[in-house]
């Protein structure tokens, strides 16, 4: 595990949905784990919830670094080098 380009630059903006996956809450679809976006806030559900929304977020959007969004998680996934980090302080 280690850090790459893309986490050292990211900011942690607010979440825009903090009660739950952005998608989700419209669609009325459960999740599994959420993951925030860190260039815009976005929350979104993992590849094992049925929206994938936080990936598909990625695709739409470009932004290439999420951090779990769960309880006592401190991780951080970058999409384009497909690297786990630590979340920097």
């Amino acid at each position: 595990m280690g850090n790459c380009e893309h986490m050292l630059v990211t900011t942690d903006h607010e979440p825009l949905t903090p009660e739950g996956c952005q998608e989700c809450l419209e669609r009325g679809m459960r999740w599994v784990h959420l993951r925030k976006c860190l260039e815009c806030g976005h929350i979104g559900c993992c590849d094992s919830s049925p929206g994938k929304h936080a990936t598909a977020h990625f695709k739409e959007t470009g932004h290439p670094v999420v951090r779990s969004f769960e309880p006592g998680e401190d991780w951080r996934w970058c999409f384009v080098d497909q690297r786990l980090g630590q979340t920097v302080s």
